[in-house]
């Protein structure tokens, strides 16, 4: 198949999500096209399988904000009419669904058909389109999908829940490759972060206040009064700043590291001892898998898809949102001893292997199958 991939082009889990799904797509032996105003950061190398073109959006005085919408649009009609694109897969409703169909109206008028999969993501229904200015753009959008799949039975109830949706909603989770995390590299350089009495905790996020990264910096403050450790924090975010001045005022910024947006994760957790994810909402909680891909447990809310990652008492723990006192006990539960540490390591990287791109990748293969069979009926 020839597939048009649309994404956002970041670090944010749906732009790694879609930059993965199209590689492995591309080694199955079909044709993927990137089209977004980026090329996609986790996009190192292009091949004949795998092309990318940018939508550039002209400047216009008269317009107060640039139409991406209407470049994107634009940019969706040459690349289909120029590379045969049988199939759209756009990830995010708004703007890309919304885009991409303007674009198969377009093309339906040049006597082209062209099928649009729609994928969910999560602020794109919780934030973005649960906002009165754009909630009808958003239903109108999944709703004139030819296929829409959610990343979780969670988004997948909130989206039914906010919306007046007449398609049918699968589920198809977000995925990982756990090759990348077998930690095949010979010294995963422990020392060089930690003394060996210190366990290492690690957190990463864009640190927006949905990630309640303060809460993050409350639990490590509680769990290095009990024991050696050192905090990891990866990603930049607007609480960047606050979170310095916190563990200043806490006194624990000697046992902080801020990485800022690294290519390094998979080194990262390769050393590390606990994953902290405490988020006000999580549509899946890909962060989490990573971290469990690598054998790390898991101390995180019970909001949102994160249940569906993060299994209580195997993988890790959930607590309700904000419960501190209860994530900083459960936390502390599984570094106090070694042999349960080693354990609860091991039902992570195993409750992880359920969501290898192996076994998700071939049913978005299948959603793309019947979705071109439908729409030659």
């Amino acid at each position: 198949m020839k597939i048009g991939i649309v994404c956002y082009p970041t670090f944010g889990g749906s732009g790694v999500v879609a930059t993965e799904l199209g590689l492995e797509l591309s080694k199955r032996g079909h044709e993927i096209h990137f089209i977004t105003y980026n090329q996609p950061v986790r996009l190192e190398l292009l091949s004949n399988n795998v092309h990318y073109h940018e939508v550039n959006v002209p400047e216009y005085p008269l317009f107060h904000y640039q139409p991406y919408e209407l470049a994107l649009s634009s940019k969706l009609v040459d690349m289909v009419k120029l590379h045969k694109i049988e199939i759209l897969h756009v990830h995010y409703a708004i703007p890309h669904a919304y885009a991409a169909y303007m674009a198969k109206k377009m093309l339906e008028d040049l006597g082209i058909y062209i099928p649009i999969v729609t994928t969910l993501h999560g602020t794109d229904i919780t934030l973005v389109g649960s906002h009165p200015f754009y909630k009808t753009a958003v239903t109108f959008s999944i709703n004139k999908s030819d296929a829409v799949t959610a990343v979780s039975q969670s988004l997948k109830k909130d989206t039914m829940r906010l919306f007046d949706i007449k398609n049918e909603i699968s589920v198809v989770h977000n995925f990982i490759d756990l090759e990348k995390y077998a930690h095949k590299f010979s010294d995963c350089q422990r020392g060089m972060m930690a003394k060996e009495d210190e366990k290492i905790i690690t957190h990463i996020s864009n640190l927006r206040p949905v990630k309640r990264s303060q809460d993050v910096i409350s639990i490590f403050y509680n769990i290095q009064k009990e024991m050696p450790a050192k905090l990891m924090l990866i990603g930049e975010g607007p609480e960047r700043e606050q979170i310095e001045y916190r563990c200043q005022e806490l006194g624990i910024l000697d046992k902080v590291i801020f990485f800022g947006k690294s290519n390094e994760i998979d080194k990262i957790l390769c050393f590390s001892d606990l994953f902290l994810l405490p988020s006000q909402t999580e549509s899946f909680g890909l962060a989490a898998l990573e971290a469990m891909a690598s054998g790390v447990p898991v101390i995180s809310s019970n909001t949102g898809g994160i249940p569906e990652v993060n299994i209580h008492g195997v993988s890790g723990f959930l607590s309700d949102v904000g419960d501190i006192g209860d994530m900083t006990k459960n936390a502390l539960y599984i570094l106090s001893d070694p042999e349960r540490l080693a354990t609860f390591k091991a039902n992570a990287r195993n409750t992880a292997k359920k969501y290898d791109l192996h076994t998700i990748v071939p049913q978005y293969e299948v959603i793309y199958e019947d979705t071109l069979a439908k729409c030659m009926v």
